[in-house]
């Protein structure tokens, strides 16, 4: 990242980009930080506003408690983004992140009478295609088995008691947030969708990304990219270039 308001806990910047430019939000995946989306801004700050991010519980929020109900994080971040209409905006989020993503966009049209411009949910299923999967957050060994399965740790850091002891507490929170959130049949957002999957997820199934379809009265489209669950930090550019294609329609303010 490049810049950092001090006074502003939750957001990690990028880069400001052209005046008026479209402002990207980037919301990271369980147990994932701002710092996840370090490329991803590198590829996309000279031209959208893009900003990532930070959770309590992680990095340089880990002295602060986890959120460990997805509703309440979205409440929280809904709380600080809010102010952000001035200009158009989008939402992306991966994993876990889509669906924090989904439920902040819920509450921006909801309370506000407004949107993204675009929301890009990534490497998760639709809210209505739920699964019995559960992750047993009693010990270590189940968090580390599924890190494991998703390769979304470097195995150095698995190994290191240190680096595990800041890495598992905000994951098995999230992990917590994730297994507990119940999906409110409320009406579908309006803003345009666009599903983002690897070819070879094993938590998201082809058909389940293209239920996002069900969740929104906008436009929806789906691209699939080569990899598995984190397909976004394998292919970083070529995700980079077609979420820049999806936005580079958006009107700039200014």
């Amino acid at each position: 990242m490049k810049s950092r308001d001090t006074s502003d806990r939750w957001i990690q910047r990028c880069s400001p980009g052209p005046p008026g430019a479209t402002r990207l939000v980037l919301f990271p995946h369980a147990g994932g930080s701002a710092s996840y989306y370090r490329p991803f801004c590198r590829s996309l700050g000279d031209r959208f506003d893009v900003c990532a991010l930070q959770y309590p519980g992680r990095q340089d929020r880990h002295t602060e408690p986890c959120v460990t109900d997805l509703h309440s994080l979205a409440d929280l971040v809904f709380a600080r983004l809010r102010t952000m209409t001035g200009r158009p905006f989008a939402f992306l989020g991966h994993s876990m992140g889509a669906l924090l993503a989904y439920e902040v966009t819920r509450r921006f049209e909801r309370e506000l009478g407004t949107s993204p411009v675009r929301l890009f949910v990534s490497g998760r299923r639709a809210p209505s295609c739920p699964r019995t999967e559960h992750v047993d957050l009693t010990g270590d060994d189940g968090l580390l088995s599924e890190v494991r399965e998703l390769s979304g740790t470097d195995p150095r850091v698995l190994g290191d008691e240190e680096m595990r002891e800041l890495v598992l507490p905000p994951l098995r929170a999230d992990y917590q947030a994730l297994q507990s959130y119940r999906f409110s049949p409320e009406p579908p957002v309006g803003c345009p969708v666009t599903a983002l999957s690897g070819t070879s997820d094993p938590r998201t199934h082809e058909d389940e990304a293209a239920a996002w379809r069900e969740h929104t009265t906008g436009e929806f489209d789906m691209r699939l990219f080569p990899g598995g669950h984190f397909f976004l930090s394998e292919r970083v550019e070529d995700v980079a270039a077609f979420v820049a294609e999806r936005l580079s329609a958006v009107p700039q303010s200014g």
